[in-house]
């Protein structure tokens, strides 16, 4: 018996000796459960124009995610975001953010209602994995900016029951809950404002997570100190490799890993790696936004033609991208600094996330043949691709 045993391991040895990286890369992608924690692909379901189930192309600006690239890319749960851009902070700035937001959960519903047979919204950990084993995709909903709040907390519980899993408390600009880390105006609140602390006591009480990418230091460190439960950042990268005010300090990194959170590496070039661009793309975004500057005024065609424009901006100037080993760069950063416990992926596809060798959601491999080249081991690799954000996911989520 013990001879067959023997047998056995060298024969395992043998065979683990004679695999390539790529192979065991490949054999590891399609082992562990991947998560990708942020994307803006429902910006693309409110044109009306995009059918999920369809393959399409990115590199021609037909959007980064799809089912079949999710099944390409080894992709088994994503996590849609409902985005709202920053607008007028008055009543009726509040009320249309709200209706917009309602109109896109409506339409992302609609769109993986259409493609059942091969996607689910999930709204637990638990379904992820189920979905996982019936090889369907699981899709979650979050909002992108507290905007559609209206400065009403039952508000938070309406869209939870929508689907929405985590907020994003706020984007590029302040609004009523955070300062944002990049308002050109700068701070209002040094932080959280009052109601913004309501805002985190409620998704708290509620099991709902609580994003900090966009959010000002100063109002990621008022989060950490007082939410009761652990924090995310969905989609962030390491200052210290990027100095970006997106991105995170390492003070920050050991503070979430103390929080017992969670930072999502984000593959948008901008805040993975300084790179310089062409001058026609230079004056091409000029121009996109010369055109579109009002657009918290926009009718709906007139979004409809901005968002056509914006995702245009890719196939007409090319940008120079940062490459899967500058993001990886990254996670490495994070390991050193947080830990292996504390770091995912969130790629931001569709809302400018995209690599020269991870274009699209079809090549999300490329990012696993990169840790396994760099030495991390399959649960390692287990973690960054969704341990980690789901073992953040349930510690919310329970009550």
């Amino acid at each position: 018996m013990h001879k067959i045993f023997t047998l056995l391991l060298a024969g395992s040895a043998l065979f683990s000796f004679g695999q390539s990286i790529e192979q065991k890369a490949a054999q590891i992608h399609e082992k562990v459960f991947t998560i990708d924690s942020h994307t803006d692909t429902p910006l693309k379901f409110f044109n009306g124009d995009f059918d999920i189930g369809l393959e399409h192309d990115g590199r021609k600006g037909e959007g980064k995610v799809d089912i079949s690239r999710m099944e390409k890319g080894g992709l088994d749960a994503v996590f849609f975001a409902v985005f709202i851009g920053q607008g007028d902070r008055d009543s009726l700035g509040h009320a249309k953010a709200y209706e917009k937001a309602e109109q896109i959960f409506e339409a992302t519903h609609q769109e993986v209602k259409k493609n059942s047979k091969k996607a689910k919204i999930a709204t637990t950990p638990k379904q992820g994995y189920q979905l996982e084993k019936k090889g369907k995709r699981a899709i979650y909903l979050c909002i992108e900016n507290g905007y559609p709040l209206e400065n009403n907390l039952d508000n938070i519980n309406h869209f939870y029951n929508l689907g929405a899993r985590y907020i994003t408390i706020v984007h590029s600009h302040n609004n009523d809950i955070s300062d944002s880390s990049t308002d050109k105006v700068g701070p209002e609140y040094d932080g959280l404002s009052a109601f913004g602390e309501e805002v985190v006591e409620r998704m708290n009480e509620l099991g709902m997570m609580v994003d900090v990418s966009h959010a000002s230091d100063s109002a990621f460190y008022d989060v950490l100190k007082l939410s009761t439960k652990p924090v995310i950042a969905s989609h962030s990268c390491a200052r210290a490799l990027c100095d970006n005010p997106r991105n995170m300090t390492d003070d920050m990194l050991k503070a979430l890993a103390k929080n017992g959170g969670v930072i999502q590496m984000c593959i948008l070039s901008d805040y993975v790696k300084k790179l310089e661009q062409s001058p026609e793309r230079i004056e091409g975004r000029k121009a996109f936004r010369k055109k579109h500057s009002n657009w918290a005024n926009y009718t709906e065609e007139e979004r409809k033609v901005g968002l056509r424009d914006w995702y245009q901006l890719d196939v007409d100037f090319p940008p120079n991208l940062a490459t899967v080993s500058d993001a990886v760069d990254h996670i490495d950063h994070i390991v050193e600094v947080a830990g292996i416990d504390h770091v995912g992926i969130g790629t931001d596809f569709d809302g400018g996330g995209g690599l020269q060798d991870c274009y699209d959601a079809s090549e999300l491999g490329n990012i696993t043949l990169e840790l396994v080249k760099r030495g991390y081991s399959e649960e390692d690799i287990r973690k960054i691709w969704g341990g980690n954000f789901m073992r953040v996911f349930e510690a919310v989520a329970a009550k």
